[in-house]
């Protein structure tokens, strides 16, 4: 069975960092052939892509991968306040999509 687990999440002041991890298992063909991208949820918002492309985290978040392990990671700098949400790994490549059950990121003094 497929699987995507996330981790790293937690409680972060601002300014502060974090290293979310993505382990995938179970999943149909190799790891290398997905795109790998991290979306978030905000209470009250819908999900939004934050990498690769989002404006919002430019030059703050950089997003990462190791084939050989099966994982993916989002390194978090300089994060703010609007940064927290729970954050979802996602794997796609042709019709195959699999999502992980979220991380929660809290940034607060």
């Amino acid at each position: 069975q497929a699987q995507l687990v996330e981790s790293g999440g937690g409680l972060v002041q601002p300014g502060g960092s974090l290293r979310l991890s993505c382990a995938a298992s179970g999943i149909r063909f190799s790891f290398r052939n997905y795109a790998l991208r991290w979306y978030r949820q905000a209470p009250g918002k819908q999900r939004e892509l934050v990498a690769p492309t989002a404006d919002s985290v430019k030059g703050r978040f950089t997003i990462s991968r190791d084939n050989a392990k099966n994982t993916g990671y989002l390194q978090m700098n300089s994060l703010k306040p609007e940064d927290t949400a729970v954050y979802y790994c996602n794997l796609k490549w042709a019709n195959n999509d699999y999502w992980g059950q979220g991380t929660q990121v809290t940034v607060s003094s």
